[in-house]
Formats: structure tokens, C-alpha cells, sequence
């Protein structure tokens, strides 16, 4: 990375938001998920250990915050959270034991649409 892309990603991450910061997170997890299915047939499940990890990583994180008493959100929010995380969690988990394709789109789409609500977008 060139140091005039490094300068703008440090500034970019001072000045995000918080909701952006994790709406790019998510974002950065699809497009993981989403290059192991681009690759399956070339590489079969080669970097989906890896890809999973990171989401797993990632959907943790929402679910540890979403269950914080001091979390500003409404209770229904955080529970919408923490149960989608769960489903994520345990998606992830079995596919790590038992690698399929088709499981993976729906974490690349969930991911997806909770970045979308985060940055405001449709």
C-alpha cells in the first residue's frame, strides 16, 4: 500500500464512525466469504477456515456488545443482534467442520444487509 493510501485509511478510520467502522467490518467479512465462493471450484474450501474465522471473530464481537448492560440500544435491538449472531456463529462453526457452498451465501447476504443498515443505504 502506497503511503498516500495509508495517510487516507488512518484518516478514514479517525473520522468514521463507529457504525461505519463496523459496516466496513462487515463488509470486509462478505467479501471474504464471498472470494472463497468466487474461488470454490478452483480451490475448493482453501481460505475458508480463514474467512470464517474472521466473521466468527467479527460476530462475537456485535453479540458480547449487543449483551453489555450498558449497551445504548433498545433490549429488542440487542436481541435481534445477539440472535442473528448466534445463527452466524453456529453457521460458521458447522461449516468449518463440514465446508458447503451454499451456507456461505447466506453469511455473505446477512452481512451485507446489516452493513447496509449501518451506513444508511437500502
Amino acid at each position: 500500500m502506497s503511503s498516500a493510501a495509508q495517510a487516507y485509511a488512518r484518516t478514514a478510520q479517525r473520522t468514521a464512525s463507529p457504525r461505519e467502522i463496523e459496516a466496513q467490518a462487515l463488509l470486509k467479512a462478505a467479501r471474504q466469504l464471498q472470494d472463497v465462493v468466487t474461488n470454490w471450484d478452483e480451490r475448493g474450501a482453501i481460505g475458508l477456515n480463514e474467512a470464517l474465522m474472521f466473521n466468527r471473530k467479527l460476530w462475537s464481537l456485535f453479540v458480547s456488545d449487543a449483551l453489555r448492560d450498558d449497551n445504548p440500544q433498545t433490549l429488542e435491538i440487542r436481541q435481534n443482534i445477539a440472535n442473528i449472531g448466534v445463527f452466524v456463529l453456529s453457521q460458521s462453526a458447522a461449516l468449518q467442520m463440514a465446508p458447503q457452498l451454499e451456507p456461505l451465501n447466506s453469511l455473505i447476504e446477512i452481512n451485507r444487509n446489516i452493513a447496509a443498515g449501518l451506513s444508511g443505504r437500502p
